[in-house]
């Protein structure tokens, strides 16, 4: 019995501590938080993102990988380039023309890879650059893409 009332004091305890963490960080998820790069990219909602790339005023690129494409298909307005590539940067330079200029918004799962892109595109002289930190499945920042029922294509 005592065994047993040790296991659930530290289970008790160890969401306690997971808990305190979140609220502490502002209603943040820690884990999230820890594995995120800072990015310096502007923000926007999925929902922005949809507009803005159906009226052109921005690009979309869907970064995840081709089977996570497959599985939920990719944002209306979106155009996959797999962030995988080791031609990535030529690759989306070539979608925007030359013109790293040119608005470019980044989107995957999670917001994860989103954020790390986007300073991997600041690296490569691209200036203004869009995170869409929601994703396509929701984190932290919001419900996703999927969940507001924003249309995809497969």
């Amino acid at each position: 019995m005592a065994r047993l009332s040790r296991r659930i004091l530290l289970t008790v305890g160890v969401f306690a501590v997971a808990a305190t963490g979140i609220y502490a960080a502002g209603g943040r998820n820690l884990f999230y938080a820890a594995i995120t790069e800072a990015s310096a990219a502007t923000q926007i909602d999925p929902m922005t993102a949809h507009k803005q790339a159906v009226a052109g005023e921005i690009t979309l690129i869907d970064i995840r990988r081709p089977d996570e494409w497959a599985r939920t298909g990719s944002g209306v307005g979106a155009q996959q380039l797999d962030m995988r590539r080791k031609d990535f940067i030529e690759a989306l330079t070539t979608i925007v023309n030359g013109n790293t200029d040119s608005p470019v918004a980044l989107i995957c799962a999670r917001g994860v890879r989103s954020a790390r892109m986007s300073n991997l595109l600041e690296q490569a002289g691209f200036t203004t650059i869009i995170d869409v930190p929601e994703g396509m499945l929701g984190s932290a920042s919001g419900p996703g893409w999927l969940k507001r029922g924003l249309p995809v294509t497969k």
